[in-house]
């Protein structure tokens, strides 16, 4: 492909906005790591009988012999070569990285989340920053959470912005979008999986949480399993607002990170890292021996 301004070209270029993707119902991963991830994804869902995810991918004849295993092409994928102008006129980032799969949105219904039975859910409520939208998927891959839900009102996570953010995460966690707050409170309560705020006010303390978390590992693990060991949904706030009063008032527990230095607060990408994490050391099985 050698014309910018072909009618595909323009196509492509058109998933870069929201409305775009909407139409179409695809969105854009751009650079090696996140067409690999994608492809993988591809691979397994076709192996095992179901729709794949890569519909068209996009390379430079550069990029084409550096990663030749991302364009060797897989069942219902076409692999088309192109001038560096076309990829350029297609890709939302101002120097691409020569190579762009088109992929179809991976999106699940809420009920089928809570019916794998989740221990760890990060939900974005109203969280506006493609950047800090894909962080927090990131680190809820990273922190091993089962999935990631957004609330009406938040960014799209198919934002090419937030794709790149995730660096691949995104093909690998089970994602539920522009879920109505209610509606999720009430699957929550209904599987019996807490809801923790994360809240800079809050009245729990995340490092006492922890604590407590670690000091039943460490024992006879009688009793109660502590809070963060608990099958929980983690809210993480609108980056200017924070939580609103209605999601304040559904959580079970209004959790802060405590914060030694003078920072005024945790940028919400930050917050969420610390939080999945600490849930996901409280629900880690308990090994024998040392902990």
């Amino acid at each position: 492909m050698a014309n910018p301004r072909a009618e595909r070209v323009k196509d492509v270029a058109r998933l870069g906005t929201r409305s775009g993707r909407n139409k179409a119902g695809q969105f854009l991963a751009e650079g090696p790591q996140a067409v690999r991830e994608a492809t993988r994804l591809h691979a397994e869902r076709t192996a095992q009988g179901g729709d794949g995810v890569v519909r068209w991918i996009f390379a430079t004849p550069e990029a084409a012999e550096r990663y030749p295993d991302l364009v060797a092409g897989s069942s219902g994928t076409e692999v088309r070569l192109a001038e560096p102008a076309v990829i350029a006129a297609m890709a939302d980032t101002v120097t691409p990285q020569g190579i762009i799969a088109v992929c179809q949105q991976t999106t699940v219904a809420l009920e089928e989340i809570i019916a794998a039975g989740p221990r760890l859910v990060a939900v974005l409520c109203r969280v506006q920053d493609p950047g800090n939208a894909g962080t927090i998927l990131r680190a809820a891959d990273a922190a091993g959470a089962d999935a990631v839900v957004t609330t009406s009102g938040s960014v799209d996570l198919f934002n090419p912005k937030a794709v790149r953010s995730t660096v691949g995460s995104i093909f690998h966690l089970p994602l539920a979008a522009g879920v109505e707050f209610a509606e999720l409170v009430e699957a929550l309560r209904a599987a019996g999986i807490g809801i923790l705020a994360a809240d800079g006010y809050g009245d729990a303390d995340l490092d006492e949480l922890q604590d407590g978390a670690a000091a039943h590992r460490l024992g006879d693990g009688a009793g109660e399993d502590p809070l963060l060991a608990r099958p929980s949904a983690w809210l993480f706030g609108n980056e200017a607002a924070g939580l609103d009063a209605s999601e304040l008032g559904a959580a079970d527990e209004r959790v802060a990170v405590p914060l030694y230095g003078v920072a005024e607060s945790l940028n919400v990408g930050t917050a969420a890292t610390v939080c999945l994490y600490a849930s996901a050391r409280a629900q880690r099985p308990k090994a024998s021996g040392h902990d």
